[in-house]
């Protein structure tokens, strides 16, 4: 009697097609970036060298561009913490529970807006004689105008929501009694922030900024918008797909590097698993 063949559950069955359209892509983006072009007639030829990644390595603009983008991610990342945690007690602590659903749907409000309606209205603030300007004519000052201070506003904005839910949810479900016990042992507010807090909150930190930082390396639209002629890597990779798409491929798989040795760092944390 032969042996009856295992049929595929249903997690396996609909796992292969999700990898396949997950890893297919990326895939054929690293190897489309060991092809060449062809100085004349700038077709793609399909021979396989290293000169992309040599010439990505060995040309200081790129090295610039990949180091700024980066950093602009890191920013982001950080003035998204730095604004989300204090938003996120007040609605998760301090407001009172019948109003803390009222709250968490205006933090969602601005995602159910147009992404570009968002950012040319942040162009419309931050452009000469803007909304910007016209608060800080009387203090003496003016607007950042368009570039590189542009861009790390708009995207803080745009990617804001994604880091004040997870704090959110991390200090809603603090245990209460373990700031009273701390206030009982003697601690203040800065020694119960640091000591219980912190470390209970922190992997919801990090997992919001897996989010702020991979859709901050990755955007080229605000850049464009409002970010002058300040060039991210979005940017260099959308200018260059006509012009040289085994470039434009090399130059795509260093976010996606970046973006994977960021989730193994935060890994560490245990933010993966706040997801």
């Amino acid at each position: 009697m032969s042996k009856k063949r295992r049929l595929p559950s249903a997690a396996e069955v609909t796992g292969l097609p999700f990898l396949s359209t997950t890893f297919t892509p990326l895939a054929v983006l690293f190897v489309s970036a060991f092809w060449t072009t062809d100085s004349f007639t700038s077709e793609v030829v399909k021979v396989w060298s290293t000169d992309n990644f040599h010439e990505l390595f060995t040309t200081p603009v790129f090295r610039q561009v990949v180091l700024r983008s980066i950093g602009v991610a890191l920013a982001v990342t950080v003035l998204c913490a730095l604004i989300a945690f204090p938003v996120a007690f007040y609605t998760a602590r301090v407001a009172r529970p019948s109003r803390r659903p009222l709250l968490v749907v205006a933090i969602l409000t601005p995602l159910w807006a147009s992404y570009l309606v968002k950012v040319y209205a942040w162009r419309l603030i931050l452009s000469q004689g803007g909304l910007a300007d016209w608060m800080l004519r009387p203090f003496g000052l003016s607007g950042p105008g368009f570039g590189l201070t542009a861009a790390i506003i708009a995207l803080t904005y745009l990617w804001l929501p994604y880091m004040i839910l997870p704090i959110h949810t991390a200090l809603e479900q603090l245990p209460a009694n373990l700031l009273d016990a701390s206030a009982d042992l003697g601690a203040g507010a800065a020694r119960t922030f640091r000591s219980v807090v912190l470390p209970m909150v922190l992997p919801s930190v990090a997992a919001g900024s897996v989010f702020t930082f991979s859709l901050s390396l990755g955007d080229y639209i605000t850049v464009q918008i409002v970010g002058g002629k300040t060039q991210l890597i979005g940017n260099v990779v959308y200018s260059n797909i006509e012009l040289n798409l085994p470039l434009a491929a090399a130059l795509g798989t260093v976010p996606v590097v970046v973006i994977v040795v960021y989730l193994l760092a935060m890994r560490r944390t245990g933010a993966l698993s706040s997801l």
